[in-house]
């Protein structure tokens, strides 16, 4: 049986998860991992995933790189996937100051593609959309192909290791091409985009929400259009993901002539996690019987300390036991050797039967500093409601905890072109949250006394960014900040 199929019919996720998971321990079976938590024995159980369990400990990124990746960058074969990882990605993610070396393997890179290919077939489903666009120029705006070479070894962003594999038969839609494509230097990438964009007829874009904001922004400044569509009339798709679109889609339907569709899509350095499967969804289908093995942490202080640390003692549950509506962290076991990782993000399902999720944030990404348990997904939503409320553009924003007095305060730094009033903002800001968080209006009561907002220009922030070495596709601004990077940030703003 072949390990990936173009399938879209909906299936018994349980079956779809237990056939994955038997099929990445065969291949690691005589692994030095494998041969270390009992793969074989395992595969003969009557209940592999429940013993999967019970016999391989839960590994945030330090532990399973302390322990066995970096045998594997060191140049030994067979650690936690057959033969030597030739490719590494190289994630930051948004709570740590130094790169993640995260392993990449053909079978990875070949599950992701059918997964793409998956979402685009899923596209036929999809009412009253220009087909002819999709044939037009697909600008994907990601990391560099020029990847850094290590000791037997390549290291760089998924999207560069990704791009530079591109089959042939793409490379005629492929914008930016390969020589802008292997560009560094992420403002030097985005001046020679701008300045090729009139040769090119796209009609599908590809990429994190600001960093395609910020170069549209560009093209039309430089060419004193009114609207993007003025340039590419065939526009007619964004391929988004790594954060939420809610904060942006405001400022960059500003910046189109005609509505557009928008594809979400959930992939992460480890794999391609889920996508939106059909039009106007509220939240993106997993990938449950591909390549990908999927666990869920119930996200509360039972699974989690204060500071987002998962205990040694955490509950994993597989994925006929989750409930609707409940936060959960994920971990991951992979065709390129993670196993019962935690990358880092949760998520909610809205529909347990056809496995419809949301992301909601980060594990070290919320704010409960009283028990007001104030989520990523509820910040998105505020943001996403009083940009509209304000007919205003928020690109980026960030909140951290302060005190007050001797109670707690909410400080948001919000960056922000447009003319706006701080004090009409945060309590606007305030209201909203009152109203889909009851915690949060509880709290707001008593131990939460304020809530105050400081608006930035948003070069300001991305100077942030550039000032911390952490430009380009692959980092995200951190939605709460806390400790080092609080004070970073911090001095940064008041040098500024």
């Amino acid at each position: 049986m072949a390990l990936f199929d173009l399938s879209l019919s909906p299936k018994n996720t349980k079956k779809e998860q237990d056939r994955v998971l038997k099929k990445l321990l065969r291949r690691a079976k005589n692994t030095a991992f494998g041969n270390t938590y009992g793969f074989e024995t395992i595969l003969k159980s009557k209940t592999p995933a429940k013993d999967f369990q019970k016999a391989v400990p839960i590994f945030n990124y330090n532990k399973i790189y302390k322990e066995w990746w970096h045998k594997c960058i060191e140049g030994e074969s067979d650690v936690c996937w057959p033969g030597k990882i030739k490719y590494y990605a190289l994630s930051s993610g948004t709570s740590e100051a130094s790169s993640k070396y995260i392993p990449v393997t053909r079978a990875l890179l070949s599950g992701n593609k059918t997964i793409m290919v998956k979402q685009l077939i899923s596209l036929r489903h999809y009412k009253n959309i220009p087909y002819s666009s999709i044939a037009k120029g697909w600008l994907a705006i990601g990391g560099s192909t020029e990847l850094q070479k290590g000791t037997g070894f390549y290291a760089g962003d998924l999207s560069g290791i990704t791009a530079k594999k591109l089959p042939s038969w793409f490379q005629p839609f492929y914008k930016p091409g390969k020589k802008i494509a292997k560009e560094k230097d992420w403002n030097k990438k985005l001046e020679e985009i701008v300045a090729e964009a009139p040769k090119w007829d796209i009609g599908f874009l590809v990429g994190v929400p600001a960093w395609i904001q910020l170069c549209i922004e560009m093209i039309i400044k430089k060419y004193e259009l009114k609207n993007i569509h003025e340039l590419w009339p065939n526009l007619s798709f964004f391929g988004h993901g790594g954060v939420s679109f809610e904060p942006y889609k405001k400022g960059f339907e500003k910046l189109l002539g005609k509505p557009i569709t928008y594809i979400e899509t959930y992939l992460a350095s480890e794999g391609f996690i889920a996508y939106q499967d059909h039009q106007n969804a509220a939240g993106m289908r997993l990938v449950t019987g591909q390549h990908l093995f999927l666990e869920f942490v119930p996200f509360n202080e039972n699974n989690f300390d204060e500071d987002g640390e998962i205990k040694d003692d955490a509950t994993a549950l597989l994925i006929d036991e989750v409930e609707e509506g409940t936060d959960y962290a994920v971990l991951i076991s992979t065709a390129a050797g993670a196993w019962r990782y935690l990358i880092g993000d949760t998520v909610k399902f809205i529909d347990k039967e056809n496995a419809q999720i949301i992301i909601t944030g980060r594990t070290k990404h919320f704010l409960s500093l009283v028990g007001e348990h104030l989520s990523v997904d509820n910040m998105n939503k505020a943001v996403e409601n009083v940009s509209r409320a304000f007919n205003i553009s928020i690109p980026e924003y960030t909140v951290t905890g302060v005190p007050h007095g001797n109670l707690f305060a909410h400080k948001w730094y919000v960056a922000c072109n447009d003319v706006v009033n701080e004090t009409e903002l945060a309590a606007a800001i305030d209201a909203y949250l009152c109203t889909i968080n009851d915690d949060y209006a509880t709290e707001r009561k008593s131990a939460l006394q304020n809530v105050s907002v400081t608006v930035i220009k948003e070069d300001v922030l991305m100077g942030f960014m550039e000032s911390q070495g952490k430009l380009g596709g692959q980092h995200k601004f951190p939605r709460v900040l806390k400790g080092k990077q609080l004070e970073a940030f911090e001095t940064f703003i008041r040098n500024k």
